[in-house]
């Protein structure tokens, strides 16, 4: 994978693609979570890098791509949008973990025919009827209860608890070492602040697929994505073993359920 970056007037969004390029092949797109970065994807780019071209980024405010203005839903649209235009993709394939997954979920509100497929990994649904008062109330206090918490323990337990795996656990604690303890709960803030902002109802009309981890223990994502797999009629994937970075935790299985769902789909 070869650097690039994306000047914005808020910042640079530093990105990686495919060195080699083929303009016949489809591009996958790969989203990362919440204060992580592309290295996330690093299990899954050599499963696809033969038969796919790829794009992968630090989130603007994430990774490289700070030092950052602002994070706005809106804004990150437009930035994927500059990136597939840059790289002439017409249509692509979305693969977001997490945080990742609400940014594809906002890129095909604004841009639905330029989406081919759409992976959801250990992340939640747009719509109003998922979320209770309740789940909204406490979204809007992440930032400040963050605060609450020693700041080497916090990152401790956030990596624990997105993991099963030595590897998935030292993989957060890698993602989450650049920032201070200031600029992580304002992160975590802006996130969840932004998806209350851009939700909506939302009819997505490409092939979708939700993979989840089978120890998911994140906030209510188990719940949410069988609520969401019950109502649409998306295929749901549950990988034993694995937790909220289940492609990090279980990379070869994520990896085999994706080529599986695009062979069907694209």
């Amino acid at each position: 994978m070869e650097e690039q970056i994306l000047h914005t007037h808020k910042g640079n969004v530093f990105y990686w693609r495919s060195v080699t390029w083929d303009a016949g092949k489809d591009t996958i797109f790969f989203l990362h979570g919440l204060t992580a970065d592309h290295s996330m994807f690093e299990g899954q780019i050599p499963a696809f890098a033969s038969d796919f071209n790829l794009l992968t980024w630090d989130t603007p405010a994430h990774g490289k791509s700070r030092p950052f203005a602002s994070f706005d839903f809106g804004d990150t649209s437009e930035y994927i949008k500059s990136i597939l235009d840059k790289n002439s993709v017409d249509q692509v394939v979305l693969v977001g973990q997490s945080l990742g997954g609400f940014l594809a979920q906002s890129f095909i509100k604004r841009y639905p025919d330029r989406v081919k497929c759409f992976v959801s990994i250990d992340s939640t649904p747009y719509g109003f009827g998922y979320y209770s008062g309740f789940d909204i109330w406490i979204l809007k206090q992440v930032e400040w209860m963050a605060h609450m918490y020693p700041f080497r323990l916090m990152k401790k337990a956030m990596s624990k608890q997105v993991s099963t795996t030595r590897r998935a656990y030292e993989n957060m604690m890698h993602m989450l070492s650049p920032y201070n303890k200031r600029e992580l709960c304002h992160l975590m803030g802006l996130g969840y602040a932004g998806f209350l902002d851009d939700n909506c109802e939302l009819k997505i009309q490409c092939p979708v697929l939700l993979i989840l981890g089978e120890k998911d223990r994140t906030g209510k994502v188990a719940q949410y994505n069988k609520a969401w797999a019950q109502q649409t009629g998306y295929p749901l994937k549950i990988i034993k073993g694995a937790a909220h970075n289940v492609n990090v935790d279980k990379p070869d299985e994520v990896s085999a359920c994706i080529s599986r769902f695009l062979s069907e789909s694209i």
